[in-house]
């Protein structure tokens, strides 16, 4: 009896192994696509009607422009490399909210989320790429299906985990989400969420190349985010990489990623606007049209 659980154990592994675009990584993942955007998608609406959303036209375009920028890029990339289906269900979205947050994130199925509070450490649009190349990787690369998969076998088992899937949706999938969004052992999901953290580096450095954006801009994100962290806790208890660690690696990957944007469709040389200045001429639009209504109603 125990050869033939072992077996089915061996064997929903062998079916669940796939591999991340770009990085060929073997990933272990069971939950399926459909399953894991149904779910994102109603997760993202809940997050919208509950949240605020930016109001400042110049930022909101700017983070729109440079997700329909990149989702192109990647689109044609992986469409060229016979990889598209990687994003096969995707129903891609770009929202920036109205909280003084330093965050952003990426749901399954290229639900994006950016925060006002994150926009000074980006400081323009290339910052914006930066951060936005590296969401759209994790949704490129499952990182929410394979997270969401490890925690369903470390606690239900791989035995149960394809009864559970079946018999109880709802149950596994909020079990599922919290451990997406919750700890679990220093050995289990935190070493993963720093390969994810680390990977979705590497793809997003990558995708933001392929759209044009100098991938040298990436390190020096960084370096400003680090400047603002004040006290992190120590890399080994954290689900994200130090960012020295980060400003490292992506300099290693700097002389790969600058191949890709040698490669990219890049036709102009204008200059990269700054976000103060996207906002400076936001006031100056507001005001040009209050004066014209007075003036009018004069």
């Amino acid at each position: 009896m125990k050869k033939i659980l072992s077996l089915i154990i061996l064997v929903t592994f062998l079916i669940a192994c796939k591999k991340v675009p770009l990085t060929d990584r073997n990933q272990f993942n069971v939950i399926p696509n459909s399953q894991l955007n149904s779910s994102s998608f109603a997760s993202y609406n809940q997050v919208l009607e509950e949240s605020t959303l930016s109001n400042n036209t110049g930022q909101v375009n700017m983070v729109k422009d440079v997700g329909e920028r990149i989702k192109k890029a990647v689109e044609l990339y992986l469409n060229e490399n016979k990889l598209e289906d990687a994003t096969k269900g995707f129903k891609w979205e770009f929202n920036l909210i109205a909280e003084n947050v330093v965050n952003a994130w990426c749901m399954p199925g290229g639900k994006v989320a950016f925060y006002e509070g994150i926009l000074p450490v980006c400081q323009d649009e290339a910052g914006i790429a930066v951060v936005m190349g590296h969401e759209v990787a994790h949704a490129i690369a499952k990182h929410g299906g394979e997270r969401m998969s490890q925690a369903l076998v470390q606690q239900l088992g791989g035995v149960a985990l394809s009864v559970a899937l079946q018999q109880q949706p709802e149950q596994t999938q909020a079990l599922a989400m919290a451990a997406y969004t919750g700890g679990s052992t220093v050995l289990g999901v935190l070493p993963f969420s720093r390969l994810h953290e680390s990977e979705a580096d590497e793809l997003g450095i990558k995708f933001m190349a392929l759209a044009g954006y100098d991938p040298a801009e990436a390190p020096k994100f960084w370096e400003r985010m680090k400047a603002q962290s004040g006290q992190a806790p120590p890399e080994f208890l954290s689900t994200h990489p130090s960012n020295k660690t980060r400003i490292k690696d992506l300099n290693k990957l700097l002389p790969e990623a600058k191949n890709y944007y040698a490669k990219s469709n890049k036709v102009t040389n204008n200059p990269i606007p700054n976000l103060s200045d996207i906002s400076n001429t936001q006031e100056k639009s507001t005001k040009t049209k209050t004066e014209i209504k007075m003036k009018i109603d004069n």
